[in-house]
């Protein structure tokens, strides 16, 4: 499909055309001329009030449904979630039944893809789905597809585990994720340990079961030279323990959930059950200190961490409720909240490389990867905008900024209409 935008505002600092105002002309898939009033009359022409354009953004956290929960949501329509939600590189969780950890399971997911914009970058299991003790085929999943390997929000608690799977996939580059929690401190608890849970009654989550487990994978990581992945740090005191460690020239990254970065625990004030995450959310000062983190480098990328989960669920005793909500949507304009568009945006696109996924600057003779936005605008979320098939998501009611219009990525558009 041929393609001429026209109007837009290019937010791309690897771009010659940085913070420039263009129109775009892409034919069969790859940026053909980049100028001022190109005019091609057989292309589908895109334009857009305050039209703004970036390399595709990357999601390294998202959760589905499908395979064995697809009334949460199917991988199709959550693939058209993330392209009406700007994004043109998605990584999907393990938590599936069946859980991936074959070559057939990551076959399985990557065939689901195949007709959308979005590329979709599936987890593999680091342990197999019967035994969290045994190491799942790990560079055979690589081979197949998997883009690293992951037992999602369920912690190591075994580390030699961690220890044989860093070991081992140094041996061809493999990213493995392990999820800071220390389960014997944590389990059974609702919301953050602090002066919130203590006036709500509720069972609180210490920080100290992030730190904890940082530390020891940290000194795994270490002993064993891998390439290790902490995702959705949620406490200040982890920010210095990855800044010391990157100081060393560890083989870390991590990433932030925007929740963690948008919300306190005072959303739990209400006891609203889509603000039971984990990680739990925290104090202001670690809200504080992340998106400080986020800025500076420290950590490395920003996630949604979406997880739509079915109403009965959500909408139970928050005891009873599961962990998790939907972000996907969200993200852009939580972020313009936080940050100037420019720096949100430079967030949204961050990660890539460390996932092995390539990045192509907006300029002609690349591959089109576009993600279509304003920053311009206000909405109030509610269920009724949500395009998800789960709504359970803690922005509603906020007030947003920003429009995404969609995405153009593997020579196919998706745009609003």
């Amino acid at each position: 499909m041929n393609v001429l935008i026209k109007a837009a505002k290019i937010l791309d600092a690897s771009s010659p055309h940085h913070n420039t105002i263009q129109d775009i002309y892409i034919a069969d898939g790859v940026i053909k001329k980049i100028g001022k009033t190109l005019s091609y009359p057989d292309a589908k022409q895109l334009s857009f009030k305050d039209l703004h354009v970036s390399q595709g953004w990357f999601d390294s956290s998202v959760s589905f449904g499908e395979p064995g929960y697809e009334e949460r949501e199917t991988i199709a329509h959550g693939l058209e979630v993330a392209a009406c939600s700007g994004f043109t590189h998605i990584a999907l969780n393990t938590n599936t039944n069946p859980k991936p950890d074959s070559r057939a399971d990551i076959a399985f997911l990557l065939e689901q893809a195949n007709t959308s914009p979005v590329h979709l970058y599936p987890k593999a299991r680091i342990t197999t789905a019967e035994s969290d003790g045994k190491l799942a085929p790990l560079r055979e999943l690589q081979v197949s597809g998997a883009v690293c390997f992951s037992n999602h929000k369920s912690a190591l608690k075994n580390a030699n585990i961690l220890k044989l799977a860093l070991q081992y996939t140094h041996d061809f580059n493999g990213l493995v994720e392990s999820f800071a929690f220390n389960q014997d401190m944590g389990n059974g608890g609702v919301m953050h340990e602090g002066a919130v849970s203590t006036s709500l009654g509720l069972t609180g989550i210490p920080s100290v079961v992030e730190e904890m487990q940082i530390k020891r994978d940290l000194d795994i990581l270490s002993y064993t030279n891998g390439k290790l992945h902490i995702p959705t740090l949620s406490t200040k005191d982890a920010v210095p323990l990855i800044k010391q460690a990157k100081k060393a020239g560890l083989d870390i990254s991590t990433s932030v959930s925007i929740h963690n970065l948008f919300f306190t625990d005072k959303s739990l004030a209400d006891f609203n059950a889509n603000a039971k995450l984990l990680p739990p959310l925290r104090e202001q000062a670690d809200s504080k200190a992340l998106r400080q983190a986020l800025k500076d480098g420290t950590i490395d990328m920003v996630t949604s961490d979406h997880q739509p989960l079915n109403s009965e669920l959500k909408y139970v005793e928050l005891d009873l409720a599961h962990y998790g909500c939907i972000g996907l949507e969200h993200s852009f304009g939580s972020l313009l909240a936080m940050f100037d568009v420019a720096v949100a945006v430079a967030i949204l696109t961050r990660g890539k490389a460390r996932f092995g996924i390539p990045s192509y600057p907006i300029q002609e003779g690349t591959t089109a990867d576009l993600s279509l936005f304003s920053p311009g605008g206000k909405q109030t979320v509610s269920k009724a905008t949500i395009e998800s098939t789960s709504k359970n998501s803690l922005f509603i009611d906020q007030e947003l900024s920003g429009k995404v219009f969609g995405v153009i990525a593997q020579n196919k558009v998706h745009v609003a209409e």
